[in-house]
């Protein structure tokens, strides 16, 4: 599914006020609207991260919020067979196509684009298998019907990340186990609606954060979770690569929603690939959760120029000149409950390789991903040996890593697209809790309108919500990276 309208990021539109159009990038208004009224208590524009009263918002709103039921270790009915519909169809659908149609145990029952051409591109995907998908497109409300149909279990959300929220709350509410793309949502009203939504209908709401399941973050929190790094004090996490060509392509992104984001928003717009894998290690919503953050950033360097110089020679580019760009680099300090800090980053347009750093820092070891080669430490002032690198991979690599390596090294993002999907899979046919649940998608997502307002209020520090309710203090974990329970989910063929 496609934008619904593409100008909806720009901060001077004015709001509509119908239910269709509650969903705004901004964000500043709507959940009045959805969910039966869950923060009608709330000054809903107050909850806007542009608004200087987000920080008192934010607190008001945790002293009225009760949890009546916590996702948490939820596990749902078991499914034999997981039937499946996937609304949109441009970057990512197809990646969750090619996975999920060669997973046992699954149904393809529609698709969904607002382009039919990329739906009907989609559906040629599924030729030759025993997948018979329909077809919705044409119009910004097809979505809708997809959610609506009876005969389907799982809705995977891979639209443009503004509108995440507004489909993973419709579905959820037509009885449907939602699985959305990252982030999840983009305001802090947002968050807070997939948590009331999921815990009010008790569907999963998994935000699907695939860089969790890369083969080094795999074996890190194998490590932290047996002990290795002791007792985790710091962590280092990026999403640093240039995306320059990918923002300014006419015909890549649809409606050029990447580039109007990073014309309308400050902070970290991205934040989930880099801190969810530090978020795991520390066990944050589950005996530890963020507090507070501040963040930074530099100022753009290079997009403003970069729309003026394409404006000269081509017309296309004239409505980008003379926005306020977020800066090149965007430097975050998150600090937890119990002490530990994350110190996040995020640069999309300076020219520089992947950079996810993923440094992890405790009492009796270390280790680094980025720059290559991946490295650990447990003293010395000195960095293991490759050969000793090499006995610690052989004795602390996970079981879902063991299993799933062959079949999965063709897939995407170091084989993590097919890891995450099968898994997903497998706990939906067992009834067993989800890797990662409401609370990971809201705290995790709720990084992106939280350093938009810190940057906008001279970097002050602003408190990152309690999605938890409290129950962050006695929640168990829930990635089960050994399969000790399940791991019985077939794959029909590698790539």
């Amino acid at each position: 599914m496609s934008e619904l309208n593409p100008n909806k990021n720009d901060g001077e539109k004015t709001m509509k006020k119908n239910r269709r159009d509650f969903l705004k990038m901004t964000g500043i208004a709507g959940l009045s609207l959805a969910g039966g009224g869950v923060l009608k208590s709330c000054a809903s524009e107050s909850m806007n991260q542009n608004d200087t009263r987000l920080a008192q918002a934010i607190n008001d709103y945790e002293k009225k919020h009760i949890q009546h039921f916590n996702m948490s270790g939820y596990a749902a009915d078991k499914i034999s067979t997981v039937r499946i519909g996937i609304i949109g169809l441009g970057q990512r659908g197809p990646s969750h196509i090619k996975t999920m149609s060669r997973i046992e145990g699954v149904e393809i029952k529609a698709l969904c684009d607002l382009r039919p051409e990329k739906a009907i591109a989609a559906k040629k995907q599924l030729e030759n298998t025993d997948h018979k998908a329909e077809l919705y497109s044409g119009s910004e409300d097809e979505w809708k019907k997809l959610c609506q149909r009876n005969d389907i279990d799982l809705v995977i959300v891979t639209t443009p990340w503004y509108m995440h929220t507004e489909m993973a709350v419709y579905a959820m509410e037509q009885g449907k186990h939602v699985a959305s793309e990252v982030p999840a949502a983009g305001t802090i009203e947002e968050c807070w609606n997939l948590v009331e939504t999921a815990e009010r209908t008790r569907k999963h709401c998994m935000m699907l954060e695939n860089y969790s399941y890369m083969p080094f973050q795999l074996l890190m929190l194998s490590l932290a979770r047996q002990g290795f790094f002791g007792e985790i004090v710091h962590g280092d996490c990026a999403y640093n690569t240039s995306k320059m060509k990918n923002n300014f392509n006419k015909n890549l992104y649809w409606n050029m929603w990447w580039l109007r984001q990073y014309g309308s928003r400050k902070g970290n717009i991205y934040p989930t690939h880099g801190l969810g894998p530090i978020a795991q290690m520390m066990d944050i919503n589950r005996g530890d959760k963020f507090e507070f953050l501040v963040s930074v950033e530099s100022n753009d360097f290079m997009m403003a120029a970069k729309a003026k110089e394409l404006a000269e020679t081509d017309s296309f580019f004239e409505e980008f000149v003379g926005k306020d760009y977020r800066g090149n680099m965007s430097t975050t300090i998150i600090k937890t409950t119990q002490g530990r800090t994350i110190m996040l980053q995020h640069d999309a347009t300076s020219p520089s390789p992947h950079n996810m750093i993923h440094g992890i820092y405790g009492t009796k070891g270390s280790a680094l991903y980025d720059p290559q080669p991946p490295r650990i430490s447990t003293g010395n002032h000195k960095w293991a040996s490759a050969e000793e690198f090499e006995k610690i991979k052989e004795q602390y690599t996970p079981e879902i890593f063991h299993k799933m390596n062959e079949l999965s090294k063709n897939s995407g993002h170091g084989g993590s697209d097919m890891k995450i999907d099968w898994h997903l899979i497998d706990c939906l046919h067992n009834g067993l809790p989800l890797d990662q649940d409401v609370y990971d998608a809201a705290a995790w997502s709720s990084i992106l309108p939280l350093t938009d307002w810190s940057v906008r209020n001279n970097s002050n520090s602003i408190k990152v919500p309690d999605f938890t309710a409290g129950a962050w203090k006695t929640n168990k974990r829930n990635m089960d990276i050994n399969l000790d329970r399940g791991g019985n989910t077939k794959v029909k063929c590698d790539f």
